[in-house]
């Protein structure tokens, strides 16, 4: 009776672990992608380039890589719960800084002619004629971006980067070190499909705050000019932080009471042993593991580094691994904002799309990849085949919506002329005093987007807030035959009807390719987890996720058209892109970076392939993980011969235990 219970204690708490981890993977997942869905919003509330948007979302893998290679080599010799609750809780303190930030600035203030108005009669006089005194001058609201508070962003993303480095890699080797051996695939396996929950949420969430004013409850939204289709609009992109930091500082809380160490799970056979015997194992496994040193831990990093990056097939899986790295990374950041500025979506729908279509996809085809894996019980040779069969139908795809896209909008100055001339300004607005900087567009009922009331000659005006009309717009009146209004309103002309047909054969192929290319993800992932067994390698992935976000957000500002300017002078966030060279620039370094992608699986194929014909056995993943198995043995067996001496010394017999 007792042994049973002691097994029954043992068996609840290594599920209490599994549990645990599972909302951590959940947690950290959904608190990454919901800082990818908020990149358009703080972009335009600090007032930055997407290159430094870029460099902000780049400092997740900066802060990751800073303690990545130590933890995953000294941290399975020291307290991993305690290790993983330590970087739940530098998570949440991450996520918390990053959302309060919004409280050290003041109220968001957009560029706008248009005040707090309250009476409807007060007509504004957009275009000021120096010749003549007007009663109303309109004052320029300009933005405000809040100096340098951006950099509490950087810092509690880098936080979560740092908090986010012993998760992963010490929860899946205790699973490793004490789950049965045929039970710890199954436990990865829910751990990942948990996992894939939350960028789902993370999206949704980032759906539901892009939507909600950035003041929201300390303004009244009826003084708000502006829609969430604005390039000027900010939702309330703090909430989601501190959400996530409240998600994230509970799922540390369970790690603090688990145990060090604790015998690994048995078969049913062996449950004969002794309660004492069962007790005097984990004694064992916590004395052996107390009486490391760290200089004695450290002596075999740096050797273990240099064989490492001297083996060249080590090198180029790693050099692969980054390239395919950068393009999801790539994708993943400026999907959203491509979907606004290509498509005219909000960004609120298009985080939600995302989150409902193209990640539900994608676990789907890892579902079935692994089920065709298990059903055909493919070798390594046919994973690899298989992988980089769905890859190059994804990649086949990918081309396909180079044909997918929406003409630029007409805006006059940028995207059409005044008249035949490029600029502007033009004859119609030269005297009506307009600063160049300003951006506060207004739609003509010709579909001609202005970049604001002063630059499309309006005199007069009519109602308050968003429900304001301009009138008497010579700009309007001579590009357009007498008897036409020459009126316009608030905000941005939509895209041309055609447009929607567009955006929904770009959603359908985009969601086809995620589900291809998700297909050959298990058997591609299992390739490379059987490879890397061989080198032992060092996980350096965060490498590719640096730059990435940044090179990406350089190129997509070349397509800049229109520039905010900041309070300071200096130039922000960028207001109209060139939607046709955004297409190209974007997609086109996409399917570059996934060109080169297919030669290092065409590697893995032959490599494989080779190896079989000259083994003469079907490379199998169980034949496979046998021999990656042995040479762990041996790795081990060295290490074990190093500290013979000092276990000896510290090793109680336990007979002398065991009464």
């Amino acid at each position: 009776l007792e042994r049973e219970f002691l097994y029954c204690l043992l068996f609840f708490v290594f599920q209490l672990f599994i549990v645990a981890l599972s909302f951590a993977y959940f947690s950290k997942a959904l608190t990454g992608t919901y800082m990818k869905s908020s990149i358009t919003q703080i972009e335009r509330r600090f007032d930055l380039s997407s290159t430094h948007i870029g460099l902000i979302d780049g400092s997740f893998e900066m802060g990751n890589l800073l303690f990545l290679a130590v933890v995953s080599h000294f941290g399975a010799k020291l307290h991993r719960p305690r290790l993983i609750a330590a970087g739940c809780f530098l998570m949440a303190v991450g996520a918390f800084l990053t959302g309060l930030t919004h409280f050290f600035m003041g109220r968001y203030k957009y560029d706008t002619v248009i005040q707090v108005f309250q009476n409807d009669n007060l007509s504004i006089a957009a275009c000021v004629d120096p010749l003549k005194t007007l009663d109303h001058v309109p004052e320029i609201q300009i933005e405000d971006s809040g100096s340098s508070m951006w950099i509490y962003v950087f810092l509690g993303n880098a936080l979560r980067g740092i908090g986010e480095t012993p998760v992963t890699p010490l929860g899946i080797s205790y699973i490793d070190d004490f789950a049965k051996a045929e039970n710890s695939p199954f436990y990865i396996a829910c751990l990942q499909t948990i996992t894939l929950l939350g960028p789902m949420f993370g999206f949704l969430l980032g759906s539901y705050c892009a939507r909600l004013y950035v003041d929201i409850g300390y303004v009244d939204m009826e003084s708000v000019t502006i829609t969430p289709k604005d390039s000027r609009w900010v939702g309330a992109w703090w909430m989601g932080f501190l959400v996530s930091s409240g998600l994230l500082l509970i799922s540390s809380i369970p790690f603090w009471f688990l145990p060090r160490s604790m015998p690994k799970q048995e078969s049913e056979e062996n449950h004969e042993t002794p309660v004492c015997e069962i007790l005097n194992k984990t004694e064992d496994a916590q004395s052996n593991n107390q009486n490391f040193k760290l200089t004695e831990i450290a002596k075999g990093f740096l050797p273990s580094l240099r064989r490492l990056l001297g083996t060249p097939a080590y090198f180029l899986l790693l050099c692969g691994s980054i390239l395919k790295f950068n393009a999801f990374i790539g994708l993943l950041t400026f999907k959203a904002k491509y979907m606004e500025q290509q498509f005219g979506q909000s960004a609120s729908r298009a985080n939600f799309l995302i989150g409902v279509l193209n990640l539900p996809a994608v676990a789907i085809g890892i579902f079935l990849g692994g089920l065709l894996m298990k059903r055909y019980k493919l070798s390594v040779v046919s994973g690899a085949q298989l992988s980089f069969a769905t890859s190059f139908m994804s990649y086949l795809l990918m081309l396909l919506q180079f044909g997918t896209k929406c003409d630029n909008i007409p805006i006059a100055g940028l995207t059409v002329s005044y008249n035949g001339r490029e600029m502007l300004f033009s004859e119609c607005n030269r005297d009506c005093l307009c600063s160049a900087e300003e951006w506060d567009p207004v739609c003509s009922d010709s579909g001609i987007t202005y970049i604001s009331p002063c630059m499309a000659g309006c005199l007069s005006s009519s109602g308050h807030g968003k429900n304001t009309v301009f009138h008497n717009c010579t700009c309007v009146s001579t590009s357009f035959p007498a008897g036409s209004s020459t009126s316009v309103r608030l905000g941005q002309c939509p895209h041309a009807k055609d447009c929607s047909r567009s955006f929904t054969s770009y959603m359908a192929i985009s969601v086809l390719s995620s589900f291809i290319n998700a297909l050959g993800a298990t058997p591609g992932y299992m390739v490379y987890f059987l490879w890397i067994k061989v080198l032992s390698p060092l996980p350096m992935l965060s490498v590719g996720g640096i730059p990435a976000p940044v090179y990406f957000g350089a190129l997509i500002d070349s397509t800049c058209l229109k520039w905010s300017m900041k309070s300071c002078g200096g130039r922000g966030a960028c207001r109209i892109y060139n939607s046709d060279m955004y297409r190209i620039i974007f997609l086109g370094l996409i399917t570059c970076i996934r060109l080169v992608l297919r030669t290092e699986v065409c590697f893995k194929v032959c490599f494989f392939s080779l190896a079989e014909i000259f083994l003469q056995i079907p490379l199998k993943y169980e034949g496979f993980s046998a021999l990656m198995h042995a040479v762990q043995e041996e790795r081990k067996h060295q290490n074990r011969s190093k500290n013979a001496f000092t276990k000896q010394q510290n090793k109680t017999p336990s007979s002398l235990r065991c009464h």
